[in-house]
């Protein structure tokens, strides 16, 4: 199960046509568009989250902004619709085990369906996590390793210590990860086909995967438009948006990461280049906002009902930014991917987690 071709780039499947299938699950129901069997005996029930009308924000910018809730997946985040297709296929390759590179929500994710399949699980989380993400980390009981070293690199050694000791990472934009996403854009498709989709950007895993999803069902025949695509960062730590500035084909890697949007603070985004790639094939466009920009439109989306993580924000504040660049237009319909929940566990004490603290030159240890 390779995760990067040789050329250093992201392996992604070939493009699939097919029909949407009506009733039933999200994999039911867009199981034509994947290219391998899908089975839901462990499903936690990922996806049909709402695209909910953003009444007051609307009204203000003059436009129809929308939330796609991610919000209400089994762990809180969309992480869970690719975390469930990729613990499956390495439960189907006979992988006793799993792990990934994470700063809180995939870690979260893969601990949960590590546990729900039954799998010795190994969680890569930075040095300086905070105790509240731990605990709702460690409450799934993985093996749990506080790497000190650059987040950046720890996703490539991740790949190559999982190779020698038979880990299967599911990290941020492995093949089946992004298939999953892809079924974010399959649901906002069913309900519309927007002016605009506003994807907050990290490893660049979920712009690929929604991407993809639309360029398969216009493919299809089934939608006759693509929407604009919009990659978002947070200005602290913006590897993507700096290359897009620049006119550059590749990405540099960020020295520091300082956002308060920490869920897509990453130094070296693994898919950042193929996201250029689609950026410029496609005309999309790349924002990135600031911290100030984010605590405002956590406010202001917590006014409309919905509490979400400060990346999950980031689209929001990026719709305000875009209209008044007139790069939104009056009365268009725009989308914003709410990517995970504000709300946290209570930090305290939980059992079954082992917890070891590494360098990043240690990982063979593991």
């Amino acid at each position: 199960m390779e995760q990067r071709c040789q050329c250093g780039e992201p392996i992604e499947f070939e493009y699939q046509k097919g029909e949407v299938r009506k009733p039933g699950s999200v994999w039911n129901r867009y199981r034509e568009f994947y290219g391998f069997d899908i089975s839901e005996s462990y499903s936690l029930g990922e996806g049909d989250t709402s695209l909910t009308s953003l009444n007051k924000l609307s009204s203000e910018l003059g436009i129809e902004l929308f939330a796609k809730n991610e919000t209400t997946n089994p762990t809180w985040s969309f992480k869970d619709r690719g975390t469930f297709l990729g613990v499956q296929q390495a439960a189907k390759n006979d992988f006793s085990k799993i792990g990934t590179v994470s700063t809180g929500n995939m870690a979260v994710s893969v601990a949960a369906y590590g546990a729900r399949f039954d799998l010795d699980t190994h969680i890569m989380v930075s040095k300086d996590i905070d105790k509240v993400k731990l605990s709702q980390i460690g409450v799934y009981g993985p093996k749990i390793y506080r790497v000190d070293g650059d987040y950046g690199d720890l996703y490539f050694r991740s790949l190559e210590v999982g190779k020698s000791k038979e880990v299967y990472f599911i990290n941020s934009d492995d093949p089946y990860r992004v298939e999953g996403y892809k079924t974010i854009g399959f649901e906002i498709a069913e309900e519309m086909v927007p002016d605009h989709i506003l994807i907050p950007t990290s490893s660049g895993g979920l712009f690929r995967g929604i991407v993809k999803s639309f360029m398969e069902l216009k493919k299809s025949g089934i939608i006759q438009r693509l929407p604009e695509f919009t990659a978002v960062q947070g200005e602290g730590c913006s590897p993507i948006y700096y290359a897009y500035k620049e006119e550059r084909d590749e990405i540099s890697h960020v020295k520091e990461k300082n956002t308060f949007a920490k869920a897509i603070a990453n130094p070296y985004p693994p898919s950042g280049n193929e996201v250029l790639r689609k950026l410029k094939q496609l005309d999309g466009n790349c924002v990135s906002v600031c911290d100030g920009e984010i605590i405002s439109s956590q406010k202001e989306l917590a006014s409309e009902g919905i509490f979400a993580q400060p990346a999950g924000c980031v689209g929001i504040a990026a719709a305000k930014k875009l209209k008044d660049n007139e790069r939104i237009e009056e009365g268009e319909k725009v989308v914003s991917i709410i990517t995970g929940s504000g709300l946290k566990v209570r930090s305290g004490e939980f059992k079954g987690s082992q917890i070891t603290d590494l360098n990043i030159d240690e990982l063979e240890t593991i």
